[in-house]
């Protein structure tokens, strides 16, 4: 959600701002700011819509600097327009800021210091840029005043602030959001996301919670609540910026679903020593296997991969696992057991939610796990343990390889715990991961006929029901998801055996019902399912496993391990999403109100 970039050096900061946003453009947002600050002033150029918009506002004047900020912008606080943009600016326009994150005492400052300041924006990020201003008015410097201000802030936050009257200085301060400082010669630069400025530098020094920091063209300086200098070190932002081209493919979605085979042989590589066996840092296992519970937190697609991994965990590694929603957990956290493990799934790895429980669980002394594709982010530098998922840059706001590659690290972990137990492995994982990988090769191959099956039930519907029993009703969710969030589609996924139960009165004439029937234990019931909603006038559309198939039904994947059939049916389901937003004309990669990195609670 939302984006920051910032350059202060020597070259055109015009340029590299607007590129640097539209490296953030995944991240999903409704407008876009710069601003530019040289020996002249400062000047500001914002635009509801894209950076395509802002580009042509920009280019339009040829105001330029070596020093700027910029931002794209994801609503929370006033609708998208003009007036609501980043940046900000104070009331004499002497400070500018852009913000990422949620200021939840904003109307208390602002009544309190504030009441006499003529506003011109719905935003809680304008409270902040006044009240710096206020403070600096009763005498304060700049830093002093910022400093301050910061300290006053309830809520999360990534800052960057210019001074009309210092155009040598980048002011920033995070809390809960991510912001990262990159390091170059005789210049450096602020983003939200390394990728943003890795075209200038892949070195990175990490910023901390409620840290402020000084960034000049020559020096970087971070300093601690009190005050105190701290020394950090940089590190290698390790991203091939080739990954997050779209390349011959008209959006990033298809892309990162194609790559799900090479992604899946990445894992097998990684996760696997030399003689074939798998493998895993000892002490992530040790923690692992000592936990008399496990409680998966997540969110969205990630929460969807926990259902599926819960399944390997209870059933190969034999320990208890409770999978929770992290935005719900966090305020209604249940009994726990003795001696919990939690594991915390996210691609970005800067989940808020997730986030907020892991500073819940960490100060009741219990261990974590990160599983997330992103090494550095926050998840991953905060928990005791990360697992990567080598998945490579996902742009797309629909999550797709990463979702496999989620479940594909937790059915390795499961198996290693297993053995650690002293389980016989009951399946020999890594030749079954290499048929999956064959699996959904062919799936990808097979994008034709998919695309046929979704203009038969998905071109002319409004709405649509994704159903299946056992770990069937897991990809089910995803299948749903995948479907709504980019078409708008009003899709929803079910257990076969709760239609009764009251959803089947939704069933009109021609209402597409998906059915995934993979697992050889429901398989009569689940076709016993489709037979009722069929009965009532339901269009349906059977995804079945190769062995399990039956006459009439509509697409067969191919055979792989029952428990490892999510890894490969939801493949086909990520087709049809993508096939019934594209049939529609709409953003597949930039769907309306969503945001990549959903990194505000």
């Amino acid at each position: 959600m939302c984006g920051i970039v910032g350059y202060i050096g020597h070259d055109n900061a015009k340029e590299l701002l607007l590129k640097g946003l539209e490296k953030l453009e995944y991240r999903g947002y409704d407008s876009a700011g710069i601003a530019l600050t040289n020996d002249e002033g400062t000047e500001v150029f914002k635009e509801k819509g894209r950076i395509a918009d802002l580009r042509k506002v920009a280019d339009d004047n040829d105001f330029d600097g070596t020093l700027g900020i910029g931002h794209t912008r994801w609503a929370t606080h006033g609708v998208p327009n003009h007036e609501n943009s980043h940046p900000h600016q104070s009331a004499s326009k002497r400070y500018t800021l852009v913000h990422n994150g949620v200021i939840e005492n904003y109307e208390e400052l602002r009544a309190e210091y504030l009441s006499d300041v003529n506003f011109l924006s719905e935003t809680d990020t304008e409270i902040v840029v006044q009240l710096i201003e206020h403070f600096a008015n009763e005498g304060l410097d700049t830093e002093t005043a910022f400093t301050k201000v910061v300290s006053m802030l309830e809520g999360s936050y990534a800052l960057g602030l210019l001074d009309d009257q210092d155009n040598d200085t980048i002011y920033v301060a995070k809390n809960k959001s991510p912001l990262l400082i990159g390091v170059g010669d005789d210049f450096n630069v602020i983003a939200s996301d390394a990728l943003a400025m890795l075209p200038v530098t892949n070195e990175y020094k990490e910023i901390h919670d409620h840290e402020i920091v000084i960034v000049k063209r020559d020096s970087v300086v971070i300093k601690d609540q009190d005050g105190n200098v701290q020394d950090r070190e940089t590190y290698t932002a390790e991203i091939d910026a080739a990954d997050a081209e779209k390349g011959v493919y008209d959006h990033y979605m298809l892309k990162e679903i194609h790559e799900q085979p090479a992604v899946m042989r990445r894992i097998i590589q990684e996760y696997q020593d030399c003689e074939g066996n798998l493998k895993m840092d000892k002490d992530i296992v040790d923690d692992v296997a000592a936990a008399d519970r496990i409680y998966i937190i997540a969110a969205g697609t990630s929460y969807h991969a926990g259902l599926v991994g819960k399944e390997f965990i209870e059933k190969w590694a034999g320990v208890p696992t409770e999978v929770h929603v992290a935005s719900e957990f966090v305020y209604n956290m249940p009994l726990l057991s003795e001696n919990p493990l939690f594991i915390y799934i996210s691609q970005s790895g800067e989940t808020a939610d997730s986030r907020a429980v892991l500073v819940e669980t960490k100060k009741l002394g219990h261990k974590s796990l990160t599983i997330t594709n992103v090494p550095g982010s926050t998840l991953s530098r905060e928990a005791d343990h990360t697992l990567l998922l080598h998945a490579g840059p996902e742009i797309a706001v629909a999550s797709t390889k990463a979702y496999t590659a989620q479940i594909a690290v937790l059915s390795i972990l499961s198996q290693i715990v297993a053995l650690e137990h002293g389980r016989e492995a009951e399946v020999d994982l890594l030749r079954e991961l290499a048929k999956v990988t064959t699996a959904i090769e062919a799936i990808v191959d097979d994008a034709e006929k998919l695309e046929d099956i979704t203009k038969e039930f998905m071109d002319d519907t409004r709405n649509a029901f994704f159903i299946g029993r056992t770990i069937d009703y897991n990809v089910s969710l995803e299948g749903a998801l995948k479907l709504k969030e980019i078409s708008y589609i009003q899709a929803e996924g079910f257990a076969g055996g709760e239609l009764k139960h009251g959803t089947i009165a939704l069933i009109e004439e021609g209402t597409p019902v998906v059915a995934l029937a993979t697992q050889e234990n429901v398989n009569n019931s689940i076709r016993g399912n489709v037979k009722e909603v069929a009965a009532r006038g339901a269009n349906t559309c059977v995804i079945s496993m190769e062995g399990l198939e039956k006459e009439g039904d509509t697409y067969v994947i191919p055979q792989v391990h029952e428990l490892l059939t999510p890894l490969v049916s939801v493949v086909a389901t990520q087709l049809i999403a993508y096939y019934a937003a594209l049939h529609r004309d709409l953003d597949v990669d930039k769907p309306r109100n969503l945001a990549k990195s959903v990194t505000v609670e």
